[in-house]
């Protein structure tokens, strides 16, 4: 009964219907990856894509960890001997996780309070009478209350006023009239910390600020736990505190005698000192978790962008790492990625050795056939591309500036020294800017996500469900593009669906024993690599030049069989048919249905065939900044440059014209029109002209507006 119910709330939450809920979950629960899932069991799940049975599997783990939340607290309430049918039912039915701490608040396990001191000194039933509100003179009955440990009147009423706070407290009405004046009226409001002005100088804007709670972006509220958190700001979140009492008063206060009128001023109280905290830090918390969501979605979706970015492909690189007084990290790089040469060269100042390192240059590029030269897009990069397009190469050459975000945590990490022991950080810092020009996704994934700097205060949020999500991104974008499993890195093949470290690892080390994989079937071969892991990997595997051409496409084994017979049926081999396009366009897909192959999987298969082993990622480009530009002081207000996205934030879009430091567009000047979120707009790595509206040199701030260069 309870998965039901569960599977039926996920239904009406997400808007599925039960049938594709009940499906996703079993898949889920068999050890299907999402991957897997969205790609080669549409039939089951009704061609639900990866963001929806990501959600469905989401919500599945919430209620499962709202059940286990729901025994812990029957088990507690029943060893207090205390556990009512009626009771049991209302945790039992109980779907929402503040209502059943609600119901849990009146049994939970408390420190010593002052109801708790007063129920000690016997103001127990003193409270109750007050309480139910037809006492008229409480002061009277108060006497009868008197003792070692009372010692007058109006300890007795106080006593007493502080067992009904904790009363009203615990009284789930309470609780909810306070939560949804907390939702419909609370303000954020931040204050600075008196003599901490001129140290928190970054958090001006929010010395003193206040606003909605339900209308604080998710970019405002991290900046201000980031202050409050660094020292320099006071945060607090509150309805208006006399509409909160007055509301609690009405739903209390009954008696018009003076037994009411301790009732009120126990609720005003309670309000003070027990519900408007709690709720507070309740709303803290959901206000916070809004904000990491949409941080880390913001994050996530620059994050796919940057993994998606066009790849030259296997070509021949040279890639340098420029600097100045330290000179250019030079390195060579084969179609496959391979190190064969590395050095320095010192064309910039102090050195200035132009002539000898053009003539350095061209040799190698002459010698190692160079295709491309990738350059760092970090200190003396602009001057290093200038020097660059300087020199008059003996064949055609294509020049990228490739972003260093990450570069030095690759450089410095053990995955880096294993590559290349021999070698610095330097050296390996200028192969991955090599390798990103080649495939992005490849080298990237070797580098912890969110050291990749695409995010939006990503170390404020919950670092948990950051890993998560950002994981779950990088999982996709591996998948999405496939792997070639006789090249792929074993931290590529970490990443496909069904591996894992130890399966990528065991991959690896059978392709160096056993030389390259030759078919699919072969995979069966390798160590640890069992059905359920062949199954969930298979199909996002690629095998180029092997015995089977369906080895170098997403089309699964398990529909081997069928598209042999597809071929068979037009009386050609499976090469031709991935060959020749009339042959695939007269097939009639209804034909080839059956109780596990619908619509779906045969119109995938029709279109894989005829682009088996595409990259599905766009082609790249060179983009070029203006000439003359180096430097923030080369700027001025009015000029139109070309520029590229390097970060999407809430707010607006940074932008790189080649100055060493990146402008900001504000979501207000990226078009003509009103814009809720800027990827809307831009994506990571768009070339896009800007114009210049503002140049704060002591600051270094730059704001540009592209709305205005339309």
């Amino acid at each position: 009964m309870t998965i039901q119910k569960n599977h039926q709330l996920i239904a009406e939450r997400l808007g599925i219907s039960i049938k594709q809920i009940a499906n996703t979950i079993a898949l889920l629960e068999e050890g299907a990856t999402v991957p897997f899932i969205s790609r080669y069991r549409k039939e089951m799940t009704g061609s639900l894509d990866e963001v929806q049975i990501g959600n469905i599997q989401a919500a599945k783990e919430q209620l499962d960890e709202l059940d286990k939340r729901k025994l812990t607290i029957l088990k507690t309430i029943t060893e207090q001997e205390l556990l009512t049918p009626e009771l049991k039912v209302k945790i039992e039915q109980c779907y929402d996780l503040n209502e059943l701490e609600d119901l849990y608040l009146p049994f939970k396990p408390k420190r010593r309070t002052r109801a708790t001191i007063a129920r000690e000194k016997g103001l127990e039933p003193l409270a109750e009478l007050i309480f139910k509100q037809y006492e008229p003179d409480p002061e009277s009955r108060a006497l009868k209350y008197l003792n070692d440990a009372v010692a007058d009147v109006e300890e007795a009423l106080a006593g007493a006023r502080d067992i009904i706070a904790e009363w009203i407290n615990e009284d789930q009405g309470a609780r909810n009239i306070v939560r949804n004046l907390f939702a419909r009226e609370a303000v954020v409001a931040s204050h600075v910390v008196k003599g901490k002005e001129e140290e928190g100088i970054k958090f001006r804007d929010y010395f003193e600020s206040s606003e909605p709670l339900k209308r604080c972006p998710s970019h405002r509220l991290l900046a201000m736990r980031r202050g409050e958190k660094e020292g320099f700001l006071k945060i607090g979140i509150a309805p208006d505190e006399e509409q909160a009492v007055d509301s609690l008063d009405h739903y209390f206060v009954k008696g018009r005698n003076e037994s009411g009128a301790q009732v009120s001023l126990a609720v005003k109280d309670s309000y003070k000192r027990l519900l408007a905290p709690a709720i507070e830090t309740e709303f803290f918390g959901m206000s916070k978790g809004k904000a990491d969501a949409e941080a880390i979605r913001v994050f996530a979706e620059n994050l796919r962008q940057l993994l998606l970015a066009a790849p030259l492909g296997q070509k021949r690189v040279l890639a340098l790492d420029p600097g100045y007084k330290s000179g250019c990290k030079l390195v060579c790089l084969d179609a496959q990625g391979n190190l064969i040469h590395n050095e320095t060269i010192y064309p910039h100042p102090p050195q200035s050795e132009v002539s000898q390192s053009i003539r350095k240059v061209s040799a190698l590029v002459s010698t190692y056939k160079i295709d491309a030269i990738a350059i760092g897009d970090g200190t003396a990069s602009r001057e290093t591309e200038a020097f660059i397009k300087k020199i008059s190469f003996d064949r055609p050459l294509q020049v990228f500036v490739v972003s260093e975000n990450g570069a030095s945590i690759y450089s410095a990490s053990k995955v880096a020294r294993d590559e290349f022991p021999q070698y610095d950080v330097t050296v390996r810092g200028s192969v991955s800017i090599g390798r990103r020009l080649m495939d992005p996704l490849a080298e990237l994934v070797k580098i912890e996500a969110k050291s990749i700097g695409v995010g939006q205060y990503q170390h404020d949020v919950d670092q948990k469900l950051l890993q998560k999500g950002l994981d779950t991104v990088v999982e996709s974008c591996v998948n999405l593009v496939g792997v070639n499993v006789n090249t792929a890195s074993s931290h590529l093949l970490n990443f496909v669906s069904g591996l894992g470290p130890l399966l990528a690892q065991n991959i690896v080390e059978f392709r160096k024993e056993n030389g390259p994989f030759t078919s699919r079937k072969e995979l069966k071969n390798v160590p640890r690599m069992g059905p359920k892991a062949f199954e969930q990997s298979a199909g996002f595997l690629r095998i180029s030049g092997g015995t089977n051409p369906l080895d170098n496409s997403a089309v699964h084994p398990e529909r081997y069989p069928l598209v042999s017979k597809i071929a068979t049926d037009r009386k050609c081999r499976v090469e031709e048919l991935i060959g020749l396009e009339n042959l695939r366009s007269e097939i009639i897909a209804e034909k080839y249905l059956d109780d596990e192959v619908g619509l779906p999987t045969l119109n995938d298969i029709l279109v894989e065939l005829a682009k088996p082993g595409l990259d599905p990622r766009s082609g790249i480009k060179v983009f070029e900044f203006s000439d003359g530009v180096f430097s923030i002081k080369d700027l001025q207000t009015g000029m139109v440059l070309p520029g590229i996205v390097t970060n999407i934030t809430r707010f607006g879009v940074f932008v790189d014209v080649g100055v060493k430091q990146d402008g900001l567009v504000h979501i207000s000047e990226l078009a003509n029109r009103f814009v809720s979120d800027p990827s809307e707009i831009v994506k990571l790595h768009q070339h896009v002209k800007v114009k210049i509206l503002e140049v704060d040199i002591p600051r270094k701030r730059i704001a540009f507006s592209m709305k205005q260069t339309e």
